[in-house]
């Protein structure tokens, strides 16, 4: 007869290469980077309300500013709180296709704003 398999927990980790640590050393260097990542994400909060009383020259420019420093915090959630820089390359090209389109979506209401239609 053979011995039992064991299918402890550590031998797990060895095969699964998504297997996360359970040690105290892992929570305490995932907690040291989220308090870093939520320090960041209050101060680019506190650079947009800074940031709205700037006059860039343009209501445009003022936009497109606001913009920029809102895409960089949604970056920063979601490769860091949503751990998408984890993934595989699948997900890439599915926020790619997604951007894409919400680049689309912009550019066509910003036409519409600008290009009026009289009756």
């Amino acid at each position: 007869m053979s011995e039992p398999q064991s299918h402890g927990a550590a031998e797990a980790q060895l095969h699964d290469p998504h297997a996360v640590p359970h040690d105290a050393a892992h929570f305490h260097n995932h907690a040291r980077l989220y308090a870093i990542i939520g320090a960041i994400l209050l101060f680019c909060t506190a650079l947009t309300v800074g940031l709205s009383y700037v006059d860039f020259g343009s209501r445009e420019a003022n936009i497109v500013v606001a913009i920029l420093l809102a895409a960089f915090k949604a970056t920063l959630v979601a490769l860091i709180f949503m751990h998408l820089k984890q993934e595989k390359k699948t997900i890439y090209q599915f926020m790619l296709v997604t951007c894409i389109f919400v680049i689309g979506l912009f550019g066509l209401s910003i036409l519409g704003f600008f290009d009026h239609i009289f009756l």
